[in-house]
């Protein structure tokens, strides 16, 4: 018995629409919650307040966020909320959608959504362009 076309279509569809309603909508952590560090299988790791592995983008600029629309579906940024104040390394930027988000070293910061659970670090070296953030 086989997959038919319109059902994987349907499967497709429905995997995009959970990654565009759920992976859009990143994470708000506080400054109180940052630097926090876990090892992991590939050694020290920054995390975010959840314990899951932030990571940082080689095409973004020093304080500027290169990552939107599926890019941030798949790599939810780390959002601050409006409130939110430098401390220790950590920055806030500017999206262009006009959301802040955290950055570190000036590097902003997302997770992934094929991290399932805290201490994963799948997203290290995808496309050759993400990197865990390290302390």
């Amino acid at each position: 018995m086989g997959i038919t076309s319109r059902a994987l279509r349907f499967a497709t569809g429905a995997i995009g629409f959970s990654l565009l309603l759920f992976g859009c909508a990143g994470t708000v952590a506080t400054s109180e919650s940052l630097g926090q560090a876990r090892d992991t299988a590939i050694g020290p790791v920054l995390v975010a307040p959840d314990g899951r592995t932030l990571y940082t983008y080689d095409k973004d600029g020093t304080g500027v966020s290169n990552c939107s629309g599926l890019c941030a579906a798949a790599w939810p940024p780390l959002l601050a909320p409006d409130s939110a104040r430098a401390t220790d390394g950590f920055t806030v930027i500017t999206r262009s959608g006009g959301e802040k988000q955290w950055a570190y070293n000036g590097q902003p910061l997302y997770l992934y959504i094929g991290d399932s659970m805290p201490g994963d670090v799948d997203g290290d070296g995808a496309d050759g362009v993400w990197r865990v953030a390290r302390p």
